[in-house]
């Protein structure tokens, strides 16, 4: 008979912002807002304090700033909250090695073999908790159930410093009264959708037959809703999530359309990603693009390169190429994504190519490196890449 399974999400509290407010002890208690800066910089964290003027993470810095007019605004620090989440990363490794991170401040634990030596899930929640803060003086909310998909939902009704646990069989009742937005995949568009068909809340979507939502939304959104709708989701804690690739994404409150704007995410997305791969010491030759349009049709689109990279106009310019042969201009995007696979080391030595100067190369390796240093002092809106050529074979800094 196989175990029942126990499932965590655990959530960070307003992770970038609240550790800037740990940092600097007369930032606690105000509004807080961890964004880039520049005339296209959009908001990564708010605190608590800030998203009681309606500022959130993916909104433009300049419709923040009229929310919140008075709120104290910082470049991100991405080695200081990387640092940290290696920190909590390590916490939840003393509970179980089934760790699927999703990002730096959240992570899914499967923690159903080690009920016997922790305590149930209730229990390994509240000890991570209280490691998280010993350690690093934050908060986490938790989400405890039988599947990812619930344990999300529940990690987020209780915030901050929450544990929210959903039994065995009581999915359906847990998600019956929370709004059709709590569904994955349920954008705005989707949601009036529903609501044309009388489904506010998840209850109204439970009493529909799969067969009748096809019918009314396709066959694939109907599956997808009804499985989600009923507390069905089996997939497994991805242990190997995080050494596959490395990647960011961001998902649009308001859809664009606008090619320069999808652009301009693109690169922010490469910097962000390539940055990262240089301070873990690794390349990567698959580029990958993740998007996705209203109201539920996600694409991804791929393309290997002939040597691996870490340098961010080389990751964009094949983000960029991918997106440009897979969207019709002004299609409207709900989320972009770029990841990099097919990883190694990061010294990987590889013969040049017949017209390429080894002096230009040590040339980008050294600019790309002073970039890290440049953000890693100052934060991640400091400096960055000007708007690159898509053909030309360096970029403006």
């Amino acid at each position: 008979m196989a175990r029942e399974r126990t499932i965590l999400h655990c959530d960070m509290d307003a992770f970038y912002a609240a550790i800037e407010q740990r940092d600097h002890p007369q930032w606690r208690g105000k509004p807080v807002v961890v964004a880039g800066l520049g005339a296209r910089g959009v908001v990564s964290t708010a605190s608590y304090e800030a998203r009681k003027f309606g500022v959130h993470s993916a909104m433009p810095t300049a419709q923040a700033r009229r929310l919140a007019p008075d709120a104290i605004y910082v470049f991100p620090r991405m080695s200081c909250y990387v640092q940290v989440s290696q920190q909590i990363r390590a916490i939840f490794d003393r509970y179980t090695p089934l760790v699927e991170p999703l990002s730096l401040d959240e992570a899914f634990l499967d923690v159903s073999a080690s009920r016997e030596l922790f305590g149930d899930g209730v229990a390994i929640a509240q000890k991570i908790q209280k490691d998280v803060a010993d350690t690093t003086q934050l908060t986490v909310s938790v989400g405890v159930a039988a599947s990812k998909f619930v344990a999300k939902v529940a990690s987020d009704l209780n915030k901050p410093n929450g544990v929210t646990a959903v039994p065995s069989g009581r999915e359906i009742e847990f998600l019956s009264e929370l709004p059709i937005s709590r569904l994955w995949g349920a954008g705005k568009v989707t949601e009036k959708r529903l609501a044309g068909l009388g489904m506010l809340t998840i209850a109204d979507l439970q009493r529909w037959t799969v067969e009748d939502l096809s019918l009314a939304i396709g066959a694939s959104a109907a599956e997808h809703f009804y499985q989600l709708a009923h507390g069905i989701d089996p997939r497994p804690v991805d242990t190997d999530r995080d050494a596959k690739s490395i990647g960011r994404e961001v998902t649009f409150d308001t859809d664009i359309r606008d090619d320069e704007e999808c652009a301009s995410v693109l690169l922010t997305l490469s910097e962000s990603v390539g940055r990262r791969m240089r301070s873990e010491g690794v390349r990567g030759k698959c580029i990958k693009l993740k998007l996705r349009y209203p109201p539920f049709e996600t694409l991804s689109r791929q393309r290997t390169l002939d040597a691996p990279t870490h340098d961010d106009l080389v990751i964009y310019r094949a983000a960029l190429e991918l997106l440009e042969t897979a969207r019709p201009t002004g299609k409207p995007v709900r989320l972009l994504g770029v990841s990099v696979s097919d990883l190694g080391s990061g010294a990987i030595e590889r013969q040049s190519t017949l017209f390429e100067n080894p002096r230009s190369s040590a040339r980008k390796e050294h600019l790309l490196k002073a970039l890290d240093k440049i953000k890693d002092k100052f934060g991640d809106g400091a400096i960055g890449h000007g708007k690159p050529d898509s053909g030309a074979s360096t970029g403006r800094s």
